[in-house]
Formats: structure tokens, sequence, C-alpha cells
């Protein structure tokens, strides 16, 4: 860019970030860069600029690359949440394309402050992964490029299955029985009227371990699995962390991007514009509100939402008044409240209304033999199917139920099944990397059909038994 634009740019952020601060968004400090294509569409791919070198990183990039060259597809900025925030912007972009995306990312950057579920989320995950690359490198050079890719791509196949842990601590599984209180002879004032627990035999009890089912695998096995080297430990703690950085924009991606749909939009009427500006950025807007014939657009659905939060809790009708005690003009002081507590599936089951659903003309369909059909248009319905979509991000909930199955070290996975069958041929294919990490037989527990399946690897073939 010259040096006149630049200046142009740079007033225009100022105003931007003034207009927000007034209508009440927190942000950190901005950065923002402005890249060629090849880099931000990198950077999409790897979803970081400071990640660590991978295979599939180049196929994602080739991808988005090559729909953004025949004109398929746009990225137009990316933003990071870390503090400072920074946000990429495309060098493609025209000024009032790059005022639409600055404002954009200044609600996002709110967003990522404010919202409870990025509460534990690491700020300064930029550096942390430059490190963690720096790592892999060198574990590269040591035992063979092949060799750690391998075990990333083992280790990249099950890296959704983590917990993230924000609402209880996660206990250690290692951890030591808690010291036993003193008896004291008042001991029994704690019973009046009831019968003294009886004290159970430790001797007695079944020892299963994990004593109970353990959702973060990736935890699990960097701590149980045996005869690791202490690089493939260090590879799979690097990628559950990196999991648990993107997580909370996994599982709050409608409403986040909807918080900034909304703002950019308020953002820009306060703005002055040209004419030619005001067309090209109502044309911008309404391609990415753009809906969707067979899947969700978040940008739509999640500025509607917002929308009607505002509208029903500014203008509540007399019965909200009356069974609520809603006073009126409450809707912006609404928005930020649910801004700050929710993620994508309470917002969408408190929030999501008939009235949405019927004029967003959401429903649920599947593929019945080689034609799509539309299965379900009963707006509670189709509420309830959104939320079982985003239940865990979208990903099968799989357990660890037994660490020593057998008695011979084997591992026994349980699919906690919710009506949607795994992918068999995806399960298959990576039951074999588990193997390798855990290096033993693995079992997994699952339901086809109805009917409850086992399948199993050995280290050599794959069986499947009807349980």
């Amino acid at each position: 860019m010259k040096t006149e634009e630049i200046k142009i740019m740079e007033e225009a952020i100022e105003k931007i970030a003034e207009q927000a601060r007034k209508f009440g968004l927190d942000f950190y400090d901005m950065r923002f860069e402005i890249c060629p294509a090849d880099i931000i569409y990198t950077f999409g791919a790897y979803g970081m600029p400071t990640r660590f070198s991978h295979w599939s990183f180049g196929k994602a990039f080739h991808k988005m690359k090559t729909q953004y060259d025949y004109n398929l597809s746009r990225i137009y900025e990316l933003v990071i949440n870390s503090n400072p925030c920074y946000a990429f912007l495309l060098d493609g972009n025209s000024l009032i394309q790059n005022k639409l995306v600055i404002a954009h990312v200044f609600a996002h950057c709110d967003f990522f402050k404010n919202n409870f579920h990025f509460k534990n989320t690491n700020r300064n995950m930029i550096e942390s992964m430059a490190v963690s690359a720096d790592r892999i490198r060198g574990y590269e050079q040591k035992y063979g490029r092949d060799k750690v890719e391998g075990f990333i791509d083992d280790v990249l196949s099950i890296q959704e299955h983590i917990e993230p842990g924000l609402y209880k601590p996660r206990q250690k599984l290692s951890a030591k029985p808690e010291q036993q209180r003193q008896e004291t002879p008042y001991d029994d004032l704690w019973y009046l009227g009831e019968e003294k627990p009886k004290q159970e035999d430790p001797n007695n009890l079944p020892k299963k371990f994990p004593p109970e089912p353990e959702k973060d695998l990736l935890s699990f096995m960097a701590a149980h699995a045996k005869n690791l080297e202490e690089w493939q430990r260090d590879i799979l703690c690097i990628i559950r962390e990196e999991m648990l950085y993107f997580w909370p924009q996994m599982e709050t991606k409608i409403m986040n991007e909807g918080w900034a749909s909304y703002w950019h939009a308020r953002i820009m009427r306060e703005i002055d514009l040209t004419e030619e500006e005001t067309i090209e950025f109502a044309k911008m807007n309404a391609g990415i509100l753009q809906p969707s014939r067979m899947s969700i657009n978040p940008y739509l659905v999640g500025l509607k939402i917002w929308e009607d939060i505002e509208k029903r809790w500014d203008n509540p009708t007399e019965e909200e008044k009356e069974k609520y005690g809603r006073a009126g003009g409450e809707g912006r002081a609404k928005m930020f409240e649910v801004r700050t507590t929710e993620n994508d599936i309470s917002f969408i089951r408190n929030y999501l209304t008939k009235e949405l659903v019927e004029d967003l003309d959401l429903y649920l369909f599947k593929k019945v033999y080689t034609r799509w059909q539309v299965t379900e248009t009963d707006w509670e319905k189709v509420r309830e199917g959104m939320v079982t979509l985003l239940t865990n991000c979208g990903y099968p909930v799989i357990k660890v139920e037994d660490a020593d199955y057998n008695l011979n070290g084997e591992l026994y996975l349980k699919h906690y099944h919710d009506g949607r069958d795994l992918d068999i041929f995806y399960l298959e294919k990576t039951l074999p990397g588990v193997y390798r990490i855990w290096k033993r037989t693995v079992h997994l527990e699952t339901v086809l059909d109805n009917k409850k399946y086992l399948f199993s690897y050995n280290g050599e073939r794959t069986t499947k038994r009807l349980l």
C-alpha cells in the first residue's frame, strides 16, 4: 500500500475503534497487518501464523487458495485470540471492505476478551506455538521427519477428544488418596436419627482403571501410554494444548460471528460513507449474510438471534412483562449479558424462537438412498436437532472405559451414542493410529443400526463383532 493509503487506513481504524467504544465494546489493543493472499491463506490453513509444519495444513492451503484463485471463496481477514489482538487484512481489499472488516474484528476481540468460555485460553498462544514448532522441528532433525510426521498423523486423527474442563477442575488419575480424617468421640452426633454408613473394605472394591470414564483421551494417553518416548508425550501435550486453545472458538462460532456481524453493521452506519462506499458495503454485507441451502450460515443465524434478543428485551409483550418481569428498554444490556455467559448450545436452546426458525426457513434433512430429503420442520425439533449437532462441537463423545481390559493393558473405548452412527471408514483408519500410540490392542464399543458392536485392532487387523 502507498503511504497515503496507509494514513487513510490508520485514520479509519481510530474512528472505528472510537465508535466501537461508544457502543460499549471492550477489546484488547489491536495490531493490524496487511498481507498478500498467499500469506493470508497460509495462516488460514495453519490456524495460526506460528504453528508447526504438517502436510495436512499444506493440503488445506492448496484447497483454500485454489478456491480464491477461481473466485469461489475469499478470506477477507483473520483475527487471532491474543493480547494484544492481531488481525491480518487481505491486501486486495478495497478501503470500504477493510473498514467493514476492521469493525468486524473489533467485535470479535470484544467477544474473545469477555466471553466466559475464553476465560482459560492462553492469550500468548502465538509465542507458545512458535516455541512448540521449534521443538517439533528439533525432533524431526533428531528422529527423522517421516517418523515424527507419522506420529503427528496419529495424534491429529484424535485431536478433538479432549475435555476443556471449564466448569470443574480435572482430577489427576494418579493422585494419591486423600488422608483419612481422624475419628473423634463425637462422630456419632453426625448420624443422629439415621444409620451410620458402613465402612467398605478397600480390598473388596473393584480395581478398575480409570475409576470413572475418561473423556480427555489425549491427556490420558500422554500420562499412561507405556513405551512412549518423551518426544512423543511432548507432541501429545502440544496438540492437546493447541486444541484447548481452538475449542472455545469452535463452541461459540454462531454467537461470535453473529455478534461481529451485528456490530460491524451498527458501526458502519455511524461512519460517513460516500454513495459508492454505501453501495459496496451493502453488497459485501449481503454476501456475508447470504443463506445456504445445505448448511447453517453462522453469520446470518447468529445475527438474527442477536437482533431478536434486542427487540424482545427492548419491547416485551404484556405477557413477557408479567411472566418474566421485563421492563423494556433492556435489549443492549441483555445482549452483553448473553455475550458474556453463553455458548452456541445455550444460545440456540434459549433464544432460537419459533418465529426465527420459520423466518430463516430452518429444517433438518438427511440423505435417503441417493437423494437429500427434508425430515423435520417442527421448530422445536429443528432447534433440538441443531443443539445435537453442536454438542461437543459436533464430534462424537468417546471415553476411556478400561485401560487394563482383559487384564492385559488393552485400551477399551466407548462411543456414547447420541443417535448418530460413527463413520466406519474413519473408525477403521483411526484405530491403528490409536494402537501405535497405546502400543496395545485397542477396542471401541459403538452402536450401528441400533445394535452394539465392538471394533478391535491388535496391530495386524481390525475385527468387528456384535455385542
